[in-house]
């Protein structure tokens, strides 16, 4: 198996990700392949929340990986140790039998490609079913579909039923360029199809060669974490499903499932520079899913929104607004009329949403009900309790009330850009009223219209 590349970019983050900390996976997809810290083997996780299968936001972290224990295997079915070599693309394991190979052929397919000339293949268990217990019953449901396919000579097929899962030993008489095919969904759209690796192999070389040429330049000493940040980036995208209705990155495919409101604008941020098109996608994806009353959700994910949350108090829960000035960010380097006229009336929306529902003293200053709404969910903020008044949060919104005037005015509406100012010149004026404590020199957050008891020795 020929692990040597052409690309700069590949080789320069040559053994950068370590598999058994962070999960190899690829533009598109939600599949995880991550190592075991502690042996020769990997295990396949969804970047699925699942919650129609298992209600409960946090559940899928849970819930035990979809393919557990994947090894590679000789003929007698010995499970062989390797040398790991790791590219932003492919992953190759160095055997006593040869090079086995590892990358993505689609977003729901991977590849492993075996050394020519040998007896050899993989061992798996998948976990398809989801087994739950009630009080006066229980459940088993099917989580996804899994389906593997080879073009080589198959000299072992054997699935058994073993710890509560399937347990899969497939050995190839591998030729010149043998390809093992798994390929994991939700329908039974399976591919049927192996193709020889390299031809994968090269696809996936190529597909991330220019991904990393279409990144700006940067100076020497910050490159190596500078491209890995970028495999990051395109890493963490899934493609369309469900309510995510565009490509989209998550902050984690694994502990974070979903498109978060104002995550999403900060990605856009990056992805502006590089696929303005992707950049406008994240905030399309968010936008979408606004509620009937205006209410942008804190998350998207395939089955649902997060619009609610129970902990440590239940009310609604969203993001600070920075759409616009997100919105605009992006008009700076790649100016789209059509885009900022699609967004504005859910932008006014938005806005309207927070002076109308979360403002219960009527004062023109917008107010936190939950702390996950903040971004700081742990703050010292909510020690006084709910809702807070904040400086952050009503900072946010003269920007974006300002931005929206900016909008206002390139779409040519002049007179709706002077109201915006006007808004947002009054959220200032009241947060200096309301916010500014003179003593300390400081502006405060405020619960029940007074300002939080602090210690003033500790302000200076």
């Amino acid at each position: 198996m020929n692990e040597n590349s052409d690309s700069p970019y590949l080789l320069l983050l040559r053994d950068s990700i370590d598999p058994a900390r962070v999960p190899f996976s690829d533009r598109g997809s939600r599949l995880l392949v991550q190592k075991y810290p502690d042996r020769d083997q990997f295990y396949v996780k969804l970047a699925e929340r699942l919650t129609d299968l298992q209600p409960g936001l946090e559940t899928y972290l849970l819930r035990p990986p979809y393919i557990q224990d994947l090894c590679f295997i000789d003929d007698a079915g010995m499970e062989l140790a390797f040398n790991l070599t790791t590219y932003p693309h492919a992953m190759f394991f160095q055997t006593r039998l040869g090079t086995f190979a590892l990358t993505f052929h689609k977003p729901d397919t991977i590849a492993i490609g075996l050394p020519p000339g040998v007896r050899a293949g993989i061992r798996l268990y998948a976990s398809t079913q989801i087994w739950q217990e009630e009080e006066k019953g229980g459940s088993l449901r099917a989580v996804r579909n899994l389906s593997y396919y080879t073009n080589g000579l198959v000299y072992k097929n054997e699935i058994t039923l073993a710890r509560e899962a399937y347990m899969l030993e497939f050995i190839l008489e591998a030729h010149d360029d043998t390809a093992i095919h798994l390929t994991i969904r939700s329908d039974l759209a399976l591919d049927g199809i192996a193709v020889p690796f390299s031809q994968t192999l090269k696809g996936a070389e190529k597909r991330w060669h220019e991904w990393f040429a279409r990144v700006p330049q940067v100076r020497d000493p910050y490159r190596l974490q500078y491209y890995y940040s970028w495999w990051v980036m395109s890493s963490n995208i899934v493609a369309p499903l469900g309510h995510i209705a565009h490509e989209a990155m998550m902050p984690s495919k694994v502990q974070y499932v979903g498109i978060w409101n104002w995550d999403a604008c900060f990605h856009a941020l990056a992805f502006r520079h590089v696929d303005p098109e992707l950049a406008r996608d994240q905030l399309r994806t968010i936008l979408k899913c606004q509620l009937p009353n205006g209410m942008i959700p804190d998350a998207v994910y395939d089955e649902g929104v997060i619009d609610q949350i129970d902990h440590p108090n239940r009310s609604e829960v969203t993001k600070p607004p920075v759409i616009a000035w997100a919105a605009l960010k992006l008009h700076e380097i790649d100016p789209d009329l059509d885009f900022l006229q699609e967004i504005y009336i859910p932008l006014v929306r938005w806005n309207a949403w927070w002076f109308s529902m979360n403002d219960d003293d009527a004062d023109g200053l917008a107010q936190y009900n939950h702390p996950y709404s903040s971004g700081l969910d742990d703050s010292p903020l909510w020690d006084h309790g709910l809702p807070v008044e904040s400086p952050d949060l009503n900072t946010y919104l003269c920007v974006q009330t300002r931005s929206l005037a900016v909008i206002a005015e390139t779409l040519g509406m002049v007179e709706e850009a002077g109201m915006w100012r006007r808004r947002a010149s009054a959220i200032t004026k009241r947060m200096m009223e309301d916010f500014f404590d003179k003593e300390a020199g400081l502006f405060w957050a405020t619960h029940d219209q007074s300002f939080p008891i602090v210690d003033r020795s500790t302000t200076g």
